[in-house]
């Protein structure tokens, strides 16, 4: 578990878990609105060592970053009506293949996510403050 004081701390923590990520790893991500999943994914991909510009893929629904180690592919499930969406978007493609997937609102589908995937909850405690959490099984 992390408190997280400030969007910078949450970057950071984010980093933090890229520098120990490898090829395949599938990041789970839940917690509400503005609880700091976006602001992780933009320390992550900055971990793998990508310039790019992270943003919520909410409208988008899957962004990709490259210029890293890996290349990341991040997806929001927060719009998406059914599994079979998410399975058009090629889904397994990305999770199978050769980069890191990062999934906010996994929690919606979560029988699409992989049983080795790492699940972490964001918790927001105050205007600045979350507790970041890796969960056990789920």
């Amino acid at each position: 578990m992390f408190i997280s004081n400030s969007p910078d701390e949450t970057i950071e923590e984010g980093r933090r878990q890229a520098q120990i990520a490898a090829k395949g790893n599938v990041f789970a991500l839940i917690g509400d609105l503005g609880s700091g999943k976006t602001q992780f994914v933009k320390g992550f991909v900055a971990g793998l060592g990508s310039r790019a510009d992270v943003a919520s893929p909410t409208f988008v629904l899957i962004h990709e970053y490259e210029g890293g180690r890996l290349p990341a592919y991040h997806f929001d499930f927060y719009r998406l009506r059914s599994a079979q969406e998410i399975i058009q978007l090629g889904f397994d493609d990305y999770v199978f293949g050769d980069g890191i997937t990062l999934i906010e609102w996994a929690d919606r589908y979560p029988d699409l996510i992989p049983r080795t995937a790492t699940w972490i909850s964001f918790v927001s405690q105050a205007e600045n403050s979350r507790m970041i959490a890796k969960l056990d099984e789920r």
